[in-house]
């Protein structure tokens, strides 16, 4: 049995709730700043993410992985992390500050232990849609999952459905991003377009041709631009109201987005990117001989089945998970693109813990809504100077990077 899968949540002096809103509020509830924050920190409770859009080739590419490391990574949907174990590090914590992260991660740790066979684990999170999942679930999965992580999959959404349902009708479709990109494809077939004819293309020429003819005018409507130049149309993308002012960088959101689109479909063979997969047809492609995360595919399933002990997840920052760590302890770092939603006081007590646990050689990876590296200016210089930043190698890693939704990636090493 999965030590990782079945221990349970340990008490905390402050709430998940109170850290979500130390996250993400800034300003009064009685400005109409800070009734979007408060929004957005509240749909941020519920289950976002069911796959993450972070490549994780290019992360294991930046951050050198190897026998012996000690990763720290924030985790999300938990695809990216769950991938590092291919690399064969001696230890993998993950944290996340949503409590439905830590239920979906624990779920998906649990399924990797105890389900029997790569046939279905990858039906569950492959495919995602099917009623043998439940049964799979209650005989396999259920056994191994802490108790809290148990009642919230068992616990039931307004609509009245247990949340564990999802994996028999669509998991791809849940959550806030699910749900956005529904919306997505639901108002690109009000104006007559359906986002799926994306992947009948069989050439990047068809791809792009089908971009231009089909999917760009849609940035051109005038209810696409209404929506899009409004903070809250974007929640649905995990964005919050900080993020969005730097993603949009005084332009227009309705360009910004447009950009970032057509780099996902047409930066790259269909055949190799499941995330344009996920956004043109809300899933992975039918079969196993599709493109997927390092986690999904057999020829990795036996390797992370016996090294999923290695792995855990903890409903803290990463900045109070170094802090409990000793100096000189953690080799790689993946932060995601959480820097974007920090104050300057925040980073900066980051990077101290991050520069007091850095074993030599250490490897830090974030990614950011804008093209330029955010720390400096930000963080104390003499913290920063004990970093090298690659610059032309973190150009480099963002031109590979498949998901295609951020403006940059950056790579950090540690000089001691």
């Amino acid at each position: 049995m999965n030590a990782t899968a079945t221990a349970e949540f340990q008490p905390r002096r402050r709430s998940a709730g109170m850290r979500l809103d130390e996250a993400v509020r800034r300003g009064s509830l009685l400005t109409a700043a800070g009734l979007r924050e408060y929004v957005f920190a509240r749909l941020f409770h519920g289950l976002v993410y069911a796959q993450i859009w972070e490549d994780p080739e290019v992360d294991m590419e930046a951050l050198e992985i190897g026998p012996g490391h000690h990763v720290v990574a924030i985790a999300s949907g938990g695809c990216n992390a769950l991938s590092y174990l291919v690399a064969d590090p001696a230890r993998v914590e993950t944290v996340d500050l949503n409590p439905a992260h830590i239920a979906f991660n624990r779920l998906k740790f649990a399924a990797l232990a105890g389900l029997p066979d790569h046939g279905a684990f990858f039906r569950f999170y492959g495919h995602g849609a099917d009623p043998a999942n439940l049964d799979a679930y209650e005989r396999h999965v259920r056994p191994l999952l802490d108790p809290q992580s148990r009642a919230w999959w068992e616990g039931r959404t307004l609509s009245g459905r247990r949340r564990i349902s999802a994996f028999a009708r669509g998991l791809y479709r849940t959550g806030l991003l699910g749900r956005f990109i529904g919306w997505s494809h639901a108002v690109a077939r009000l104006h007559g377009v359906d986002p799926r004819r994306l992947l009948a293309a069989r050439t990047p020429q068809e791809q792009r041709r089908i971009f231009d003819e089909v999917l760009a005018p849609l940035f051109e409507k005038r209810l696409v631009r209404w929506a899009t130049a409004r903070k809250s149309s974007l929640f649905g993308l995990g964005i919050p109201p900080q993020q969005y002012d730097v993603l949009v960088g005084g332009g227009d959101m309705a360009q910004v987005l447009r950009a970032r689109l057509e780099r996902l479909a047409c930066g790259f063979p269909l055949a190799d990117n499941y995330f344009a997969w996920q956004a043109f047809g809300r899933g992975y492609a039918a079969g196993m001989d599709g493109p997927l995360p390092p986690y999904l595919r057999c020829e990795n399933h036996a390797a992370l089945r016996a090294r999923v002990g290695r792995i855990s997840i903890d409903n803290v920052s990463v900045t109070e998970l170094l802090a409990a760590r000793p100096a000189g302890s953690v080799d790689r770092i993946a932060l995601l693109d959480a820097q974007d939603w920090m104050s300057d006081a925040q980073l900066d007590a980051l990077w101290r813990e991050i520069t007091r646990t850095a074993a030599p050689g250490a490897r830090v990876i974030f990614r950011t809504a804008a093209a330029e590296n955010l720390l400096p200016g930000r963080v104390d210089a003499a913290v920063l100077a004990r970093w090298d930043y690659r610059e032309a190698e973190s150009r480099a890693l963002h031109a590979r990077d498949r998901s295609s939704i951020y403006g940059g990636f950056h790579l950090h090493v540690f000089r001691g």
